[in-house]
């Protein structure tokens, strides 16, 4: 009677905890952070192995912009699953906005894991696009001395364009809107929102029409445009 006891008891618990990492998956999507979190590390402590749960609690880090607390969880993920592309991606994401918290001294330090970890995911997954993105703006940001290149960043916005035309040209778009080619940038962004036509596309061309072209008169009509669609 005790061993049946004691299973019912353990089955009891399992149940609790599951309903409890449910909860915290409600709270998080609903992005009731610091609720979920309590919730997500109970659960965690009695499931050391749930490594969902560690994913949402880096995710929740970074929400909460607590780098070395999102670095610590995603560095658990891409040890523990080195051919995931999107834990490597995560990680040098958070380790990204860490070095632009820091001096410039720090942050020089962290450059060389940033760009393994992009680069690391992009190898991983031919199709990862959030990989991709990051590295154009990687190399356009980074001083040419410490690795900075508009080679580099243009060879992965045209990686983006073969698996995203929107995403190719708004890589593209980015990158001369990064030095000034605000024309050039037009093209490009003008082509994205023919295709996409969607809330990212119409801000990205909008926001150069306004504060760079500063041309009102295509401001206001793309945006009356897009709000009647």
């Amino acid at each position: 009677m005790k061993f049946i006891s004691f299973i019912i008891l353990l089955f009891t618990f399992n149940m609790m905890a599951e309903t409890d990492f449910d909860k915290a998956e409600k709270l998080y999507k609903q992005e009731k952070f610091d609720q979920a979190k309590v919730l997500f590390e109970s659960y965690l402590k009695s499931n050391p192995n749930s490594y969902k749960t560690v994913e949402y609690l880096g995710d929740i880090a970074g929400h909460q912009k607590k780098w070395d607390e999102a670095i610590k969880h995603y560095k658990v993920l891409k040890l523990q699953f080195p051919k995931t592309a999107n834990y490597f991606y995560k990680f040098g994401g958070a380790m990204g906005m860490k070095a632009k918290s820091v001096n410039k001294f720090k942050a020089l330090a962290m450059i060389d894991e940033i760009e393994s970890s992009f680069l690391t995911a992009a190898r991983l997954d031919s199709k990862h696009l959030e990989s991709r993105w990051a590295l154009v703006m990687l190399y356009i940001e980074l001083p040419g001395i410490v690795g900075g290149s508009e080679k580099k960043a243009i060879k992965y916005a045209d990686e983006l364009m073969e698996l995203s035309k929107v995403d190719g040209y708004l890589a593209k778009g980015y990158i001369d809107e990064y030095f000034n080619r605000y024309k050039k940038a037009e093209i490009y962004y003008l082509k994205a929102h023919e295709i996409g036509n969607s809330k990212t596309t119409f801000q990205k061309l909008y926001s150069l029409y306004l504060n760079k072209l500063k041309d009102k008169i295509k401001a206001s009509k793309l945006k009356q445009q897009f709000d009647n669609k």
